[in-house]
């Protein structure tokens, strides 16, 4: 068991990743959060109904992605601003 839970990774491969990720720079831990960010976008946005208004569609894509982590006025003041 790890802190985290289960795992059914080597101890030896999870050696070798933590190494990879002791050794990347500022700029490829970046680059790696924001492709899996834009890759966990695409999946939400590819859930939701195709016909939502472009507000309800905004709304429905903050709460499914950020659910109780913020107050529903800042999910609802994304939904208003506007923008895709």
């Amino acid at each position: 068991m790890t802190r985290a839970g289960m795992t059914d990774t080597s101890s030896r491969v999870a050696a070798m990743v933590a190494d990879r990720h002791r050794r990347m720079t500022p700029e490829e831990r970046m680059k790696i959060a924001s492709d899996m960010f834009e890759t966990a976008r695409a999946i939400v946005l590819s859930s939701l109904p195709p016909n939502l208004p472009p507000r309800e569609r905004r709304l429905a894509f903050a709460r499914r992605l950020y659910g109780n982590e913020l107050p529903e006025a800042a999910l609802i003041a994304y939904a208003e601003r506007g923008e895709g």
